[in-house]
């Protein structure tokens, strides 16, 4: 069958096209997506605005018409933590459904967490033994691990790069003292549960999806996607905390010319960084392998997993 993902993340829309068939992992057939921002796009009382809900829902409407035209036979459409955490959540929901038909499920940070490893899993096997996750996305970090398809521990942190770098750099660049404030909370932050993950010892495969992991592994020298998603990527922790001093002191036009860094994410690089060497160091990791696949494609498994193998 051909089904149809649609992501409202808090930094892009995607919707991913796939070919799916029980047993088979799915084959990516056409991609499309829109920088949305919705973390960006909040008032003082947490609501989304009138602008994020029209950018959301004009989105949407052409995602429907693309997945139709893609001849789609579903289309499983969910959103994460921009509006999962939004103060006008249901009306969001509600408006969007009602002017495009499409009806958004609102994922919670553990199924998040929960699918991604998921993901993981299948993307590496049963080979590689006890797994630890980790996904940066634009509102929240996930963060689970174990030794089975589902794991013993998921769970989701209020440390997404957008959100940090709205609620902390909404001024510009901050000085010394503003940045060790946001280290100090990042860490606090992450240590509070960490002991959920550590309990059980060290993990056998140290796993990071998404974007923002993507692009410091790229910034520390990982294979660019020309290479195919096969090549192995790293993240190296030592590698990462020397570049944060330099990302810190670029300006948009310098971090925008690194590989892997996307104009329009400039900003959360820094707050990005300083999270993923927060996960490293309080979890004593060396570095994080960069797997390919992430959220969408944890639900599309899910998904498949409801069909027959031989089918």
């Amino acid at each position: 069958m051909r089904l149809g993902v649609l992501d409202i993340g808090s930094n892009t829309g995607h919707l991913l096209v796939v070919d799916a068939a029980g047993g088979a992992a799915p084959l990516p057939a056409s991609s499309y997506k829109e920088p949305l921002r919705l973390a960006e796009h909040l008032d003082a009382s947490g609501a989304v605005t009138q602008a994020g809900i029209d950018a959301l829902a004009a989105f949407a409407q052409q995602a429907k018409v693309v997945a139709e035209d893609k001849g789609c036979e579903d289309m499983l459409a969910f959103a994460t933590s921009a509006v999962r955490d939004a103060s006008n959540s249901d009306a969001v929901l509600a408006e969007i459904e009602a002017r495009t038909g499409v009806p958004l499920t609102v994922l919670s940070g553990e199924d998040e967490a929960r699918l991604t490893f998921l993901s993981v899993r299948r993307w590496f096997g049963w080979s590689a033994g006890r797994l630890a996750v980790f996904d940066i996305g634009g509102g929240s970090l996930e963060i689970a691990g174990g030794p089975n398809e589902a794991p013993d521990v998921a769970w989701s942190l209020p440390l997404g790069a957008a959100r940090l770098s709205r609620a902390w750099f909404a001024q510009g660049a901050p000085d010394e003292d503003h940045v060790r404030d946001l280290r100090r909370t990042i860490r606090a932050e992450i240590a509070r549960d960490a002991g959920n993950l550590l309990r059980a010892g060290a993990p056998d495969k140290a796993v990071a999806t998404s974007k923002t992991f993507r692009s410091l592994a790229r910034i520390c020298g990982a294979p660019g996607s020309s290479e195919g998603p096969l090549a192995p990527r790293v993240l190296p922790a030592g590698e990462l905390r020397e570049w944060i001093p330099k990302l810190m002191v670029m300006d948009h036009e310098a971090l925008a010319a690194l590989p892997g860094v996307s104009p329009s994410r400039t900003h959360q690089v820094v707050p990005g960084a300083l999270v993923a060497d927060a996960v490293m160091d309080i979890f004593g990791l060396d570095g994080l392998e960069i797997c390919p696949w992430a959220l969408r494609e944890g639900v599309i498994l899910e998904r498949l997993d409801q069909l027959s193998v031989l089918g």
